[in-house]
């Protein structure tokens, strides 16, 4: 069995010991994601230190990806820490006033979702098991009308999913949280609640102002806004995480499946690797086993061939994170070998690109000659995320001469990174297919814009 699609685990209290990391990446991780939403500062920066320690030690490329907390928006505090009730058709104000809520009104902290909002707009509340209608907006408050829940507490996340808020999509903690990582070398920021692309030209602007490392910037795909200009947002980010949580709060929840497979075409035609996130293995978060939806869940992102997908709570707080890695991987294996075996219409389908012409050709060189592999020598991602994309059914191994290149390409679907800067410089072609445990038949060479195919017999 070969595993071609990755996997993102999310790494908390339950695995970030180097002991448990060093066996959770020799079970299958090959992205490690620093969640900035909890640990910060020095917490997150001694989990990266162990995974580039032991990256060096296993001599494996491991990605290290920090994902921002973004403007998570709150209401205030009430009374008391109990439930106040609401009923369905009442009036319920927020407003600017710090003093503490009640059944009628309660503070909304930020300014510029005040200013944001407008007769009409919903508030969702609770992960959405609160909605109210916005029915008048004034200088200090705005008021709604409850349409769906019966109590409400203090401290309540909310979602707005027809409102473009006004306000930086990097918040005071993000910008301290960027400027203690960069220095760590990740190689992948995801941004979260990205509603438009100038949320990433926002973004790139600080990393180039703070690093000279081509840090690549992946954006989260969570808000209505952000689902409607997915085709500008995935051409200005580098790559796109499919957040389901949030958008099945924002979006009806029977619409997430097929807006995520529009978001997977999408960024096969853009050439953009993408990630499926949220819930994959959620009950391991104490079972043993997973449920069967779960089971088909992850089988079902590798038949869509997504390039990653990713674990949450099921490692960082998970009762066995490297059973959970150790099931992933299980099931990744068979369902990636399945389709491959048997490829599906929808697959052969939507294999279209813009400008793929060349990465097409690589493709089906390697599909008609039967090629054990195509080795790609990799000065930077470009040429090999391109392949990728074409998903060929033949592994790509990426000669890489820079590390951050390696450890990028761990993301993506198919590719096995290896940081030879001899074997590069050298073009040693045959060295690296016998490293990789081929000896005889074709392979396919990409060295630039040169493509051949080589008989190892």
């Amino acid at each position: 069995m070969t595993r071609f699609t990755k996997i993102t685990a999310s790494i908390g209290p339950s695995c970030e010991s180097p002991a448990v990391l060093r066996k959770m990446i020799l079970a299958g991780v090959n992205v490690c994601r620093m969640n900035f939403s909890h640990d910060t500062g020095d917490a997150q920066g001694k989990k990266i230190d162990a995974i580039r320690k032991i990256s060096a030690e296993l001599n494996m490329p491991v990605g290290v990806l920090v994902d921002l907390q973004g403007p998570k928006h709150r209401i205030g505090n009430f009374k008391t820490e109990e439930k106040y009730p609401i009923s369905v058709g009442q009036t319920f104000v927020f407003d600017s006033n710090p003093a503490p809520g009640d059944s009628r009104r309660v503070q909304l902290p930020d300014a510029d979702v005040m200013r944001s909002l407008h007769v009409g707009e919903r508030i969702l509340l609770n992960d959405g098991k609160i909605e109210m209608q916005v029915t008048e907006v004034l200088p200090d408050s705005v008021k709604t009308k409850v349409i769906r829940g019966t109590e409400i507490w203090s401290r309540r996340g909310f979602n707005l999913p027809d409102t473009i808020v006004d306000t930086s999509v990097l918040t005071e903690k993000d910008r301290a949280d960027l400027e203690y990582a960069l220095p760590k070398n990740p190689d992948w920021v995801a941004v979260s609640f990205v509603q438009r692309p100038e949320d990433i030209a926002e973004v790139r602007d600080f990393i180039t102002a703070h690093t000279a490392r081509p840090v690549k910037i992946m954006a989260k795909i969570e808000r209505k806004s952000a689902v409607e200009q997915i085709d500008e947002i995935a051409r200005a980010a580098d790559g796109i995480m499919i957040a389901r949580g949030d958008m099945a709060v924002e979006l009806p929840f029977e619409q997430v499946p097929a807006i995520s497979r529009h978001i997977i075409r999408e960024c096969r035609r853009l050439n953009r690797p993408v990630v499926m996130a949220t819930q994959m293995l959620g009950s391991m978060v104490e079972s043993e086993f997973p449920t069967r939806a779960e089971i088909s869940d992850v089988a079902n992102a590798a038949y869509l061939r997504v390039d990653s997908t990713m674990t949450s709570e099921e490692t960082t707080i998970g009762a066995n994170p490297l059973n959970v890695i150790e099931t992933m991987a299980k099931i990744l294996n068979y369902s990636d070998d399945d389709a491959m075996a048997n490829p599906s219409d929808w697959v052969r389908a939507e294999s279209s690109a813009e400008d793929n012409d060349w990465s097409r050709s690589v493709s089906s060189m390697a599909y008609l000659n039967k090629a054990s592999a195509i080795i790609v020598f990799a000065r930077d991602t470009e040429s090999v995320i391109k392949i990728s994309c074409r998903r060929p059914d033949t592994k790509v191994i990426a000669v890489c001469d820079g590390e951050i290149v390696a450890n990028q390409l761990c993301l993506v679907r198919g590719v096995f990174p290896v940081y030879t800067p001899d074997l590069f410089a050298q073009r040693d072609f045959v060295a690296v297919a016998h490293d990789a445990n081929i000896m005889h038949g074709n392979i396919v060479i990409v060295d630039g814009e040169n493509v051949s195919l080589q008989n190892l017999d």
